[in-house]
């Protein structure tokens, strides 16, 4: 039996180690390296790759860390507000994989995110099967 298997590359953008740079995202350069992760799934590579990133988190999200934006801290399952999230999501960021966890979380539709994204529906499917199944995980972690 043949196994399929899916690769998702990621890049990682430091930009906390230069805080005078400009953070939006351009067709300069920023990138200070890359990770690559194989497995069965687009949806299990992309968390595999997101772990790699070497940045706190363990993949998309629901790993109980907080959330810092701007001055703000908000708790890991803490919905955010959705101006917040709109902001974030409409100007490309090294950030922005994750608030598309957080627009699925708050609500919005994937309609909304490709609108104010254009990231294809295809990857906004399988990245709210992840969140999805985040809360599968955290209703029986609550039962």
């Amino acid at each position: 039996m043949r196994r399929h298997q899916s690769r998702r590359c990621g890049t990682r953008f430091a930009f906390e180690k230069f805080p005078q740079a400009d953070p939006t995202l351009t067709t300069q350069m920023k990138s200070v390296g890359e990770a690559m992760a194989i497995g069965r799934t687009f949806r299990e590579s992309l968390q595999k790759c997101l772990r790699s990133l070497e940045i706190g988190r363990s993949g998309l999200g629901g790993d109980g860390k907080p959330w810092r934006i701007g001055t703000e801290v908000y708790g890991d399952r803490d919905i955010l507000p959705r101006d917040v999230i709109s902001r974030k999501l409409s100007v490309p960021n090294a950030e922005r994989i994750f608030f598309i966890r957080h627009a699925l979380r708050a609500g919005f539709t994937i309609e909304e995110i490709f609108n104010l994204t254009k990231i294809d529906r295809w990857f906004l499917v399988q990245i709210k099967e992840i969140v999805d199944f985040e809360e599968v995980l955290a209703a029986a972690k609550n039962k």
